[in-house]
């Protein structure tokens, strides 16, 4: 384990520390900046650092208000005595780390198992052991739900629609049914920090998210879909299609994700041992081929596609029923799709020498992206 050079010093009067696993990526970055709006907390990145990027957000980061009470430690969660290390003092835990790509999971199923599954008991432990109880926020994935055979579907146009007039997306009841290497490891990871909060009254929650998108991603085709056509369809590669294009995936803009997660702390006395599904919901729901046409009419950039068996477990139509958090919390998604895609758009402006696309590949759009979905 070891504390990254530049990190800020502890003596600053933070009366309490917040460990975010997987901190230095997309979504544990965004979710630093704003812990770092708080200034009594400490915020502490655990991170292996493997993710194209994550040293960029590492610098952002440092260059914040408040950065002073930032600490980075370069460890990995399969290193159970590096994570009751860095959780013993913790007062709230975010454990974002994971292998996150269903083919990769595929390929190289032990590593996804040992990251996702044995990785989450190795946190979940240390946060026993530890005697805080504290806070501990799970993101779970929408594959722990299988491939959905239950909810009938029908191409129209070029997505797919449900049957039932009376769907309004996919609550917590709906039944797990793991599918994939990565299905299976994180749905078990899903059901330990459920378990925990059972058997051992740990303060836990699960998000069960689906499509999370926004600034700080940096064109990973296993990670953020969104980000990676929006980068690849201005570098004018070919982009690969799993299946015919017209899965549906509603998209939660990454601020609003930190939004919930907030959320869900501050309810703790009623979100605790909860699972919910998280994601934009209904009005930010879009097929893959609809947000390729919406991206190639905006940047006047042409289609590359390349198309591929659908992937095992993939779900043709995913939306989810945020009922129960707004229920729990009064959080609601504020954020439109084209505000999200604005969003990744202005990020590659700024920092389109970083991205994982070549910078002299990729081609000027005539104006800012923008997309609204009727």
């Amino acid at each position: 384990m070891q504390l990254r050079k530049g990190t800020g010093s502890m003596k600053n009067g933070a009366s309490r520390t917040v460990l975010i696993t997987g901190g230095a990526g997309f979504i544990g970055s965004n979710l630093a900046e704003r812990l770092l709006t708080e200034p009594d907390t400490r915020v502490r990145i655990f991170d292996n650092l493997s993710r194209a990027g994550v040293q960029h957000n590492l610098q952002w980061l440092q260059s914040l208000p408040g950065s002073r009470r930032l600490e980075v430690i370069e460890g990995d969660v399969r290193d159970a005595l590096a994570v009751r290390r860095v959780a013993s003092s913790a007062t709230e835990i975010y454990h974002l780390a994971a292998q996150v790509a269903v083919t990769t999971s595929v390929d190289d199923p032990v590593t996804d198992f040992e990251v996702n599954a044995r990785g989450t008991f190795h946190v979940l432990e240390a946060a026993r052991l530890s005697g805080r109880r504290p806070f501990v926020l799970f993101t779970s994935t929408n594959k722990v739900y299988g491939a959905l055979e239950r909810i009938p579907v029908q191409v129209e146009d070029s997505h797919y629609r449900a049957l039932s007039r009376e769907f309004r997306g996919v609550d917590e009841s709906e039944p797990l049914d793991f599918h994939s290497p990565y299905g299976c490891s994180k749905g078990a990871a899903d059901q330990y920090v459920r378990d925990y909060a059972r058997i051992y009254a740990l303060p836990s929650v699960v998000f069960r998210m689906s499509c999370i998108a926004g600034p700080r991603q940096f064109g990973n085709e296993d990670q953020g879909w969104v980000a990676h056509f929006l980068y690849s369809v201005l570098a004018g590669r070919t982009i690969t299609i799993y299946g015919n294009g017209c899965q549906v995936r509603d998209v939660l803009h990454v601020h609003d994700l930190v939004d919930a997660m907030m959320a869900a702390r501050n309810a703790v006395s009623r979100t605790r041992g909860q699972v919910f599904n998280l994601g934009g919901g209904m009005n930010r729901a879009i097929s893959v081929m609809q947000m390729l046409r919406e991206i190639e009419r905006k940047t006047g950039s042409s289609l590359k596609l390349h198309y591929r068996e659908v992937r095992p477990g993939d779900q043709p139509l995913y939306i989810s029923n945020t009922a129960k958090l707004e229920a729990y919390t009064g959080w609601r998604p504020r954020r439109s799709l084209g505000q999200t895609l604005d969003a990744i758009y202005r990020f590659w402006l700024q920092n389109q020498d970083k991205i994982a696309v070549p910078a002299n590949q990729i081609r000027r759009p005539a104006g800012v992206v923008a997309m609204e979905v009727a």
